[in-house]
């Protein structure tokens, strides 16, 4: 498949600006790695025309000198602490004029050519409104965090190739774009129009699984997500709250249960609703099981309390969703096993 080359606009003989595009890091106490994620940005092959910094009210003294040391960013610093979703949302909002928005977390270290690469894949890849990179784990990059989001129908949700060699995963050998369910935003670049036509991140998921749930909207409206294997970034994971930590946990599993309910046309949530209720016993067992029950049991239950508002919301989705529920379906992942084992292929 040949990609296209970015539009540019010609910045100094020896640098380009990649019209139209805007990068937003997201970050809360990311220590050090804020400082090398902004680097990595500020030193692209082809360089955005803005690149915003939100800071979601860190304590640990990671922006301080931050805009001295870089004056290419606008650093914009919350009073409290709004949430992932939200920040990429003032992101879309601020970035007006520009086609696309790409988003990174503090914890994530973007190659030299990784701009570049996403934006040439977007102009060229038929009805993309969504990109996801190649995420190396940042301690074994060997490894991969992840090479776009699977979406199981039964409501579970994982990164393709999680923990496995790069060097083996498909992508390795073939460097081709590749359709995926949704885009991880540790790293994604978004068309700026399509994310705002669909309600942008939904700021009360806070955190974990917003990027599935905008992907899954997307969808609906016959948008289409690839993943792009020569963007490359490097990535921690859970830097801030940790990965394995009760609060991702708690909003990982609260709001999966919301992105099921909201998003999944009838035909489909009526002949999956058992699986979905299956993986939400399993998990919950599981995490009683390690001693974390009171955690994913309030996840669950705040769920549940939220759907009068999510089946409120999911009226007004799939009045304007254009795609039926088969050819959605070809998009996910199937089997009753699959989330339980082998998730990471």
């Amino acid at each position: 498949m040949s990609i296209a080359t970015p539009r540019v606009l010609a910045a100094s003989p020896r640098r380009r600006v990649a019209v139209g595009t805007a990068v937003a890091i997201v970050n809360y106490n990311g220590g050090k790695r804020l400082e090398e994620c902004v680097a990595a940005v500020c030193g692209q092959s082809v360089a955005p025309e803005r690149i915003l910094v939100y800071d979601n009210a860190s304590d640990d003294g990671s922006c301080e000198g931050l805009a001295a040391r870089y004056p290419q960013i606008e650093l914009r610093r919350f009073p409290t602490n709004r949430g992932f979703a939200a920040a990429c949302n003032a992101a879309l909002r601020e970035a007006a004029g520009c086609r696309w928005v790409a988003v990174l977390n503090s914890d994530a270290t973007p190659a030299r050519h990784w701009l570049a690469r996403l934006t040439a894949a977007a102009e060229a890849l038929p009805g993309a409104a969504a990109l996801a990179s190649q995420l190396l784990r940042a301690n074994d990059p060997t490894r991969l965090d992840g090479a776009g989001d699977v979406y199981h129908v039964s409501g579970a949700a994982w990164r393709s190739g999680h923990g496995k060699p790069a060097a083996t995963h498909p992508t390795a050998s073939d460097q081709a774009p590749r359709e995926v369910f949704s885009a991880c935003a540790a790293a994604a670049l978004f068309r700026r129009d399509a994310v705002l036509d669909v309600g942008g991140f939904d700021e009360s998921f806070f955190c974990y699984f917003e990027d599935v749930d905008l992907s899954y909207r997307l969808r609906l409206r016959g948008h289409r997500i690839w993943h792009v294997p020569r963007a490359v970034a490097r990535h921690v994971g859970g830097a801030s709250s940790g990965p394995q930590s009760d609060f991702a946990l708690y909003h990982g599993h609260r709001n999966l249960v919301w992105t099921y309910f909201r998003n999944t046309p009838s035909r489909l949530f009526w002949r999956h609703l058992t699986q979905h209720l299956a993986w939400n016993l399993a998990t919950t067992l599981w995490f009683t099981l390690q001693g974390r029950g009171s955690v994913i049991l309030r996840g669950k239950w705040d769920a549940l309390r939220g759907l009068p508002r999510i089946l409120r919301e999911r009226q007004a989705i799939h009045q304007h969703a254009v795609v039926n529920a088969e050819q959605l379906r070809r998009t996910m992942a199937t089997g009753w096993l699959k989330p339980y084992i082998g998730r990471h292929a």
